[in-house]
């Protein structure tokens, strides 16, 4: 079996950055390393510049406060509306057991 390869930092961040340019699949080719070792270098790259707060997109420039924030809003919402959206569905139950109970008292039938 071959000896795992050791890559010099300076190496892995020309790589990143070609992937970046041409794809990670492509730059895995051009420069015949391992597609998942490129994209283990993609991922790291990208989680220190979102930890260092040096990302360039808006999704990669949130940090990761902001993206807890974030999410705990949206599952405070979410609380809400299926709280809403239980107690509508409690409500309508109710009400028809009520026109049921009041169609069975009247003697009616559906036909």
């Amino acid at each position: 079996m071959d000896k795992p390869r050791k890559y010099e930092a300076k190496y892995k961040q020309e790589a990143v950055k070609l992937a970046k340019e041409v794809g990670a699949k492509k730059a895995s080719e051009e420069l015949k390393i391992p597609y998942g070792t490129l994209y283990d270098w993609i991922k790291k790259e990208r989680k220190v510049a979102i930890e260092t707060g040096e990302a360039k997109t808006p999704a990669e420039a949130m940090s990761l406060a902001e993206e807890n924030q974030k999410l705990r809003q949206e599952l405070k919402e979410q609380a809400k509306e299926i709280k809403r959206l239980t107690e509508l569905n409690e409500f309508l139950e109710e009400a028809s057991a009520f026109f049921a109970a009041r169609r069975q008292k009247s003697g009616k039938t559906k036909d």
